[in-house]
Order: C-alpha cells, then sequence, then structure tokens
C-alpha cells in the first residue's frame, strides 16, 4: 500500500495550477506537501540544434518524459527519495545537475497532460481539473513566458495559434473526463478549493487509520 497520497491537478496553460497547488500547501497542516511540475519532466533535447528545439511541439504528451515522471512519483509515494530534474525554459534543456525531493504524505502533481496518460492517473488518488476560459489562459501565459522565460510577444503568439490551442483541443480538454472535482481558474475560487482541502485531509486520515 503507498505511503503517501497523490493529488492530481490538470489544466491549460495559464489556468491556474500552481496557484491552487500553493493554495493547498498554505492550508494549516498541508505545508509539508511536496509539489511536482510535469513541465520539469519535458525531455532533454540537448542534442537537438537550437533552431529546431524552438520549433517542437511541447503540448503534446510525447514531448514529456512521463515514464520517468511515473517513476519518481511511485518512489516518493513509497517513501523513498528521487533525484528531480530541473529543464530550463529557455534553452529547451534539462540541466546536469538535479533536485532532491524527499518524500511526504501529500503530494501535489501539476501539468497539462497529467490526466492523458493512464501510468500516471492510476497513481492519482484525486483528480482536479482547472477550468479556465481559453482567452484568460492565454493573456496569463503570454505575460508569463514574456517575463519569466524570455520570449518575445511574436513567438509567445505563434506557438499558442500552432500547437497550445490545438493540443488543448487534441488532449487536455477531453481529459477532463477523468476529473473528480472541476474549479473554475476565472478570479477567486476559495470555496472550491475549501472543499478541495477539505477533501485531501479526508483522504489523508483515512489513508493513516
Amino acid at each position: 500500500m503507498k505511503e503517501g497520497i497523490l493529488i492530481g491537478i490538470a489544466g491549460a496553460s495559464g489556468s491556474g495550477k500552481t496557484l491552487v497547488a500553493n493554495s493547498i500547501i498554505e492550508s494549516p497542516g498541508l505545508d509539508k506537501a511536496v509539489i511536482i511540475q510535469e513541465d520539469s519532466y519535458y525531455k532533454d533535447l540537448s542534442d537537438v540544434p537550437y533552431e529546431e528545439r524552438v520549433v517542437r511541439n511541447f503540448d503534446h504528451p510525447d514531448a514529456f518524459d512521463h515514464d520517468l515522471l511515473a517513476k519518481h512519483l511511485l518512489q516518493l509515494l513509497n517513501g523513498k527519495t528521487v533525484s528531480h530534474p530541473i529543464y530550463d525554459y529557455k534553452l529547451h534543456t534539462r540541466s546536469k545537475e538535479t533536485k532532491t525531493v524527499r518524500p511526504g504524505n501529500l503530494i501535489i502533481l501539476e501539468g497539462i497532460l497529467v490526466f492523458c496518460k493512464a501510468q500516471l492517473r492510476e497513481l492519482i488518488d484525486y483528480r482536479v481539473f482547472i477550468d479556465t476560459p481559453p482567452d484568460i489562459c492565454f493573456i496569463r501565459r503570454l505575460k508569463r513566458d514574456i517575463e519569466e522565460r524570455g520570449r518575445t510577444v511574436d513567438s509567445v503568439i505563434k506557438q499558442y495559434t500552432e500547437t497550445v490551442r490545438p493540443m488543448y483541443l487534441q488532449f487536455i480538454e477531453p481529459s477532463k473526463q477523468y476529473a473528480d472535482i472541476l474549479i473554475s481558474g476565472e478570479g477567486k475560487n476559495s470555496g472550491a478549493v475549501d472543499i478541495l482541502i477539505t477533501k485531501i485531509n479526508a483522504l489523508l486520515h483515512n489513508r493513516h487509520q
């Protein structure tokens, strides 16, 4: 039997997944939760010329090393420490350095495609989908990619229209069917987050009885 509880948070890029994850760990008693981001598990493209890297489809399931992610999640859930990859979003490569992540009784997995792969879905104890209008997601993504990832306005718009939106419609939006709860990522959602935290506490209580 697994030692920990795994909460999965999915939704479009810019939907508010990280905000909900952070709201959980700010709750009393849940501050020792471990957050794992699917983005850290992008496949390493260091052997690919930079000009080819930047035009890759980073919103397709094949862009991620989900096998390694599933392996690390299972290790954490069984009380083992993992060497978590570090990804460079500007260069589209994985760092040679890793981050040591120790297990906790609550692990939060967040990412755009975490419900799309059965190997991940089957590990998750409770699935949360952040349902946010596409226009809001795009504005948030535009701001983030320019400020944090060194992108230009034109490159963000090109990527959004050519891969982000099509992949959302093909993979992410349909994965909503696997969610146990839908939470709006538009504006304040404290009520829904409170319900989610109550559920998480109940799962933790039942697991350790």
